[in-house]
């Protein structure tokens, strides 16, 4: 019997696949499927810690599976897609990527008449930004982004407007993002400025206090913000906009099943379906390395506005003969 959620395609050697690296039911053998598995939100599984495998939220974090800095590792075939004959290696490597911001988009996907603003222009702020075109949004969209070259990607993308952050004071940062979504500026006695107004949906894509308490305070009343950016333990956000403003949050987490055109469709082949169409995302992928020049890598990443790096990736070398 195949399981819910499973992709029963059939695989042969030399087939192009991609791999949802979730470690939910289905890859540890488990079933009945959890009630969240069942519903297709594998990324609530219950059962992370139990099964034929050992503990870990997804490849790469569980022993048995390996990682994609290996020249191979370990998936089941419920976590693999076929990709298509149209779509190249190089969209195929940033679905993942997209996925992280698909499926929040497709959770929370804005009226026509929104004004939405995306905090952040890394990759899945400008993902953010692709999703919601290529899924057919026509709402308003502002990007905030740090430098020149992620601005262009996300206008690249089909942003509306991009306030670059880098060089501004609070104040002339939210005085540039007040004038673009309608909202007035107040300067408390004490504190940050905060917007009367705002936008009516965030996407919080950085994950540092200072973007979450900016995107707080960026947010309409009534609005909702979703939180995109992988964050860990706040120290400094100051959460009174939330109930000040009667604000709607959005966590979000790696990907699922999603509602695509009437059906229920795992997030990697939604994302296939649509690079197939023609979204084309591969000017993402600024930079490959070969695996012998990690260090490189490595070090390229954490100066990413330096080399202007969005996205990178390791390229094997054909096997000699």
């Amino acid at each position: 019997m195949v399981e819910k959620g499973e992709n029963v395609k059939e695989f042969n050697i030399g087939d192009r696949v991609i791999a949802d690296p979730v470690l939910s039911c289905s890859a540890r053998d488990i079933n009945p499927l959890c009630d969240n598995c069942q519903k297709g939100n594998f990324s609530q599984c219950r059962n992370f810690t139990k099964g034929s495998i050992s503990p870990g939220f997804m490849i790469g974090s569980c022993k048995d599976t390996g990682g994609s800095w290996g020249e191979y590792y370990v998936a089941h075939k419920s976590q693999l897609f076929k990709v298509p004959e149209k779509v190249k290696n190089e969209n195929a490597i940033l679905v993942d990527a997209f996925c992280s911001a698909l499926h929040p988009v497709i959770r929370n996907f804005p009226k026509d008449s929104d004004k939405v603003l995306v905090v952040g222009a890394g990759s899945i702020g400008i993902n953010v930004v692709s999703s919601l075109r290529a899924l057919g949004s026509k709402a308003r969209i502002i990007v905030l982004a740090r430098y020149k070259y992620q601005g262009e990607f996300a206008k690249h993308y089909g942003a509306s407007e991009v306030i670059y952050s880098k060089g501004l004071s609070k104040k002339e940062l939210y005085k540039k993002v007040a004038d673009e979504v309608g909202g007035e500026m107040l300067q408390p006695i004490l504190g940050k400025p905060i917007l009367v107004g705002g936008a009516d949906v965030v996407f919080e894509c950085v994950g540092t206090d200072d973007s979450i308490d900016d995107a707080l305070r960026f947010t309409n009343m009534g609005g909702k913000l979703v939180m995109v950016g992988l964050v860990g333990e706040t120290k400094k956000v100051d959460w009174t906009p939330l109930w000040f403003k009667e604000l709607k949050v959005f966590g979000t987490n790696s990907s699922a099943e999603e509602e695509f055109n009437g059906e229920k469709k795992r997030c990697y082949q939604i994302a296939l379906e649509l690079m197939e169409r023609g979204l084309d995302l591969s000017p993402l992928l600024t930079h490959t390395f070969p695996l012998r020049d990690y260090k490189k890598a490595i070090e390229m990443n954490f100066k990413r506005s330096k080399y202007g790096m969005v996205k990178s990736a390791f390229k094997f070398e054909e096997p000699q003969i």
